[in-house]
């Protein structure tokens, strides 16, 4: 059967990009190397880790600071085993729903490994070694990213003892001591999931601070915070080995700026430092597809590759590995595809650290502004100020406003804090119409609400917050 369009990949990228053609009436497969659809998204990322996030929280909940409230409880008992169910049911929920959708919309859908035999040709192989051809006019390598573990040190990762973020996730048991090396995004979630469960976590980052591109100011506030929790928190920190012992394993490394090295022992090391977009076996040697020096797809502004028909989005391109960004190429390639006009506006590109407090930034940080040259003001409002986080006990955090010192004009939104993922859109939404901070501070936000601290916060950048 010939295809319009034929993905391969059904991440966050691929099945949007595969939906949406097929709403635009094109003829659509999807090829999937896993059993289920979804990507490492839904199967054992994004996904799975809020499940864990979430069901931590609440346990760390019910046996810290209901007393202040009026709730006496006996101290809470951890069912390891349940809340691994919990994250498993809310994994398979989603993965069925992304099979709906392609049943929905007469997407066909194969199980397999793909590889582009030529700019109109996709050989499918199962796991049974039966081989099938595609043929199709559009070709949409969504593959996505891998571990990418750690530069110029040999760790092998087998999931149980030293893991990545999939055997993290899956811990038959709480360690009582985790090494997590690399404080990203990825290491601080899961490194903060064991600790409310009872671990000891010590944070080795190569970098003077956590979070890597985030505002320095905000990772600074979030490091304090972490370190409160308890975590043990080591920056400028460069790993040289990562080796298996009797009893667990241990990680040595040196001070960035030269000093004596020094080992730590632990039960179980999180590698998280990055990943790397997967490539392997698609076959893009044989049809010429040039990579970068990252090894990513390259492609155009229109997510072209060099060979006509064969397009690329997500993790293999460049850009932020986010879901979301995946999602909106998918969108905007689809169109495109569609003979529309998709668009990816990539300046404004939301990013949210699911710990608690959260983390959530969009546009530009202090840092990226003083680089370019670019005047600036900027607008702060703590959650001590506001009504709502005080009655909620969620007075940890700011938001912070950063626009342009002439025209007013929203180019950055930062905030630590409960709740900081949902609030950071309102923020994404006024910079993508545009908005200055006026237009924020002057618009109503209802009272009382952990919003107000946002509007107070652009309050702050064009004059002066009425509550501080």
């Amino acid at each position: 059967m010939a295809y319009d369009v034929v993905v391969i990949g059904s991440g966050p990228g691929g099945y949007v990009c595969a939906v949406k053609a097929a709403q635009l009436g094109l003829k659509v497969a999807v090829v999937e190397k896993r059993a289920t659809y979804g990507g490492t998204c839904l199967n054992v990322g994004c996904i799975p880790s809020k499940a864990l996030l979430h069901a931590s929280e609440m346990f760390h909940h019910a046996g810290h600071g209901m007393d202040e409230l009026g709730v006496e409880v006996s101290a809470p008992k951890l069912n390891l085993e349940k809340m691994m169910a919990h994250k498993d049911a809310t994994v398979k929920s989603n993965v069925d729903g992304v099979s709906f959708l392609f049943k929905k919309n007469k997407i066909d859908g194969f199980i397999g490994t793909g590889r582009i035999v030529a700019a109109d040709k996709v050989s499918v192989t199962g796991d049974d070694g039966k081989v099938q051809e595609l043929e199709t006019k559009n070709i949409v390598i969504a593959t996505g990213s891998d571990v990418a573990g750690i530069p110029g040190v040999n760790v092998e990762i087998d999931e149980k003892v030293i893991v990545s973020s999939t055997g993290a996730i899956a811990l038959p048991k709480v360690p009582q001591n985790l090494i997590v090396v690399g404080g990203g995004v990825i290491g601080m979630e899961l490194g903060s999931v064991w600790l409310r469960l009872g671990a000891k976590v010590t944070v080795i980052e190569y970098l003077d601070k956590l979070l890597g591109g985030m505002d320095g100011e905000v990772s600074k506030q979030f490091q304090r915070m972490m370190t409160k929790q308890g975590m043990d928190i080591r920056t400028e920190a460069k790993v040289t080995a990562v080796e298996k012992t009797a009893s667990g394993a241990k990680v040595t490394y040196e001070p960035v700026k030269g000093g004596e090295a020094q080992t730590v022992e632990a039960d179980v090391v999180l590698i998280s430092t990055g990943r790397k977009p997967y490539t392997e076996g698609l076959g893009l040697d044989a049809v010429g597809v040039a990579l970068d020096n990252r090894g990513r797809v390259e492609i155009d502004g229109h997510f072209k590759t060099n060979v006509p028909g064969i397009y690329a989005i997500g993790d293999v391109v460049k850009g932020p590995m986010l879901a979301h960004k995946a999602e909106d190429e998918g969108v905007a390639l689809a169109e495109i595809l569609a003979g529309q006009h998709g668009h990816v506006n990539y300046d404004i590109i939301p990013g949210v650290v699911y710990t608690q407090p959260e983390v959530a930034s969009v546009g530009k940080t202090e840092e990226e502004l003083k680089a370019a040259g670019i005047a600036y003001k900027v607008g702060k409002f703590p959650f001590t100020a506001n009504g709502r986080a005080r009655a909620m006990l969620a007075t940890d955090g700011f938001v912070k406003i950063l626009a342009d010192k002439d025209t007013d004009r929203v180019l950055g939104g930062h905030i630590v804090g409960f709740g900081a993922g949902e609030m950071i859109h309102e923020i994404t939404v006024l910079m993508e119409f545009g908005g200055s901070s006026e237009d924020l501070g002057r618009t109503c936000h209802a009272h009382p609400t952990m919003s107000e601290a946002v509007k107070e916060a652009a309050l702050a950048t064009f004059f002066k917050p009425i509550h501080m």
